[in-house]
């Protein structure tokens, strides 16, 4: 894989930049690269219980647990059901780990203005902390429109349902979604929960690099670097980095879907008090079971990248 992504780049390089300037560009078409594979890895890894963990915060009184969700979609919508979303969580994911890792980079060397370290291996996880929550914010944006689009597709059935007594299978895709969201709310709808997806992304991702990082290095042997830990340590890094991100951030989690899907409106935190007050702080955690299981594996792959 290492291979192809430098045969890409020394056919794109310009040759005649300097070498510093193309250090630079090839570092950062590296990360972007890679973060696209990423992104592909996550989806397909985990999107199954992506689908459980949006029904169930979404619709708490018809979904009650993980295993009776995934069932009852199985069961009446099929291997699709379970896999609804799945162009716009492909779409979502390359373009959030690509603009992330792509940003993290340059975030990197930011934070090195500020510190006394001369190399982005010399940062210690807080300043990697730091630069990933700094990065977050970007891809919230490229984020928001895709995810909004994926969790109306994943909760279609009971939307509809609800609408209709009839349980209608018919079902739109991405593009229809997407096409009747710029219809009825205009360009400004698919950026609905936008606020948020940078209040989850934001701390969240400084604390996924942070556990990242604290893990990379509680796994690193004496007399080696980060870098040199293989495969299987690096996914497990990836996957304390995950669980932290997911068990932190989940109660905006669960406000972004519910203001995406369900319409709730008012703001970030009149939402999650409202969910607080009128359903318990469980509530606040509904879908946490999945999310937990698809993001060890599914965070520890996406870490692997060049």
């Amino acid at each position: 894989m290492e291979n192809t992504i430098e045969h890409i780049i020394a056919v794109i390089e310009p040759k005649h930049q300097d070498e510093t300037v193309r250090n630079k560009g090839r570092e950062t078409l590296v990360d972007f690269i890679a973060g696209s594979l990423g992104g592909i890895a996550n989806v397909y890894v985990g999107q199954s219980l992506d689908t459980v963990k949006v029904k169930m915060q979404t619709f708490p009184d018809i979904h009650k647990n993980m295993v009776s969700c995934f069932v009852e979609t199985f069961r009446k919508e099929g291997i699709r059901g379970l896999y609804a979303g799945t162009t716009p969580a492909l779409v979502a994911n390359i373009a959030e780990n690509s603009v992330l890792f792509g940003f993290y980079g340059v975030c990197q060397k930011l934070v090195l203005k500020f510190t006394n370290q001369k190399r982005v291996e010399e940062l210690n996880p807080l300043g990697n902390a730091v630069a990933g929550s700094l990065a977050a914010f970007f891809c919230s944006f490229t984020l928001c429109p895709t995810e909004l689009v994926k969790c109306r597709l994943q909760a279609q059935m009971e939307t509809e349902a609800m609408k209709q007594k009839d349980h209608p299978r018919v079902k739109i895709g991405p593009l229809k979604m997407t096409e009747s969201i710029l219809k009825t709310e205009g360009i400004r709808g698919l950026f609905h929960g936008l606020s948020a997806t940078v209040a989850r992304e934001m701390p969240g991702y400084f604390v996924l690099f942070g556990g990242m990082e604290v893990t990379k290095h509680l796994l690193t042997p004496p007399g080696k670097t980060k870098e040199e830990i293989g495969p299987v340590k690096t996914v497990v890094a990836g996957g304390m980095g995950g669980i932290c991100f997911w068990t932190f951030i989940f109660p905006f989690d669960v406000v972004k879907s519910r203001m995406q899907v369900a319409g709730s409106g008012g703001g970030i935190f009149p939402v999650l008090m409202k969910i607080f007050r009128n359903e318990g702080i469980l509530a606040l955690y509904n879908g946490l079971g999945p999310t937990l299981v698809r993001t060890f594996p599914a965070t520890g792959a996406c870490n692997l990248h060049p």
